[in-house]
């Protein structure tokens, strides 16, 4: 009886991730729930100048024609830098939405901590954002290298939902198009900045930048994020 069961649940378990395979391509798509430009300040001295997306990341991201790119570097007063990217996806998301976890070890980054973190939204909810904490290697003068640290906070917006979960994301994106028929056309967001030398090694630097990061995003999300979006999370 045991072994008939497992039989059947392996049918089922085989059946649900085959399905992933009979998902159309193209279907109707909602209407884009992010603003595709970046503020060009925001509150407490963050000022933004454009970036350009490389050769190498539209070639890799860009597959898919429709996938469209905004990016800007931001620097406060005290002269640290926060990166702000948008990725929307074309027609085909399995060409144009890749997660960090892809994309960083791939330019030379090992993640060496992954986190869910809720940011709090004024009178709008709270998001939930995953944070990696991510080690790369600098070539120096006299043939050596030096560790460097790079904190990044990513998370995806549909035509209604937010949430900071690849899996999610993937899951809202089947439902809608096998029990909905709609693409909701999603984007990821990230926000990243490098840590100053040492900081790795001083909590009290890290919660500096975490809550410079986090405050970052909380006025980030109202000015690129439309209203049909719901800010309360989905994880």
């Amino acid at each position: 009886m045991t072994t008939r069961r497992l039989a059947i649940l392996l049918a089922v378990l085989l059946a649900g991730l085959g399905s992933i395979f009979l998902l159309p391509h193209q279907l109707g798509f909602q209407p884009v729930g992010i603003e595709l430009k970046l503020p060009d300040h925001l509150n407490g001295g963050w000022y933004g100048k454009d970036l350009q997306v490389s050769e190498k990341e539209r070639s890799v991201l860009g597959e898919d024609k429709g996938t469209e790119f905004a990016r800007k570097a931001y620097r406060n007063g005290a002269g640290y830098e926060i990166i702000a990217s948008i990725v929307l996806s074309g027609e085909d998301m399995s060409k144009s939405i890749h997660r960090p976890e892809r994309c960083m070890p791939a330019q030379g980054y090992t993640i060496i901590d992954k986190s869910t973190v809720p940011v709090a939204m004024p009178d709008r909810g709270m998001i939930r954002v995953t944070r990696l904490q991510n080690v790369g290697k600098m070539p120096l003068a006299d043939g050596n290298t030096a560790a460097f640290y790079n904190l990044t906070y990513y998370w995806f917006v549909g035509h209604t939902d937010t949430t900071g979960s690849h899996i999610v994301r993937t899951w809202l994106d089947m439902k809608d198009r096998l029990v909905h028929g709609y693409n909701q056309r999603w984007a990821y967001v990230t926000v990243s900045a490098q840590m100053p030398p040492g900081s790795e090694q001083d909590p009290k630097v890290q919660r500096i930048i975490d809550d410079w990061m986090k405050d970052f995003i909380r006025q980030l999300v109202p000015k690129i994020q439309k209203e049909s979006v719901q800010i309360a999370a989905v994880n």
